[in-house]
């Protein structure tokens, strides 16, 4: 299933705002029905499980933060981006 740049962007802006404070309202409770555990090994859980949940949004994160690959670039750009300095007419 191949996403599109935009449709990718949004993806992930929903995961970050939505899914990841469920993930981690789920997590907190899910560790709160166990007995607490020495703190080394309660912080050795929080960081498996802060890496874990990002395992299968991969493919959506990959890219987003670049310029979008299929936009049209500006004319007399090199890069694309926009970001060249234009030389005034002397």
């Amino acid at each position: 299933m191949a996403l599109g740049y935009r449709t990718r962007k949004r993806l992930s802006l929903l995961i970050l705002l939505v899914g990841l404070p469920v993930y981690i309202v789920a997590a907190i409770s899910v560790l709160a029905l166990f007995d607490r555990p020495p703190f080394l090994v309660e912080l050795a859980v929080y960081v498996v499980l802060a890496f874990l949940w990002a395992l299968p949004f991969r493919f959506v994160f990959r890219g987003v933060g670049q310029p979008d690959p299929d936009a049209p670039r500006p004319e007399g750009t090199a890069g694309g981006d926009g970001q060249e300095k234009r030389r005034r007419p002397d």
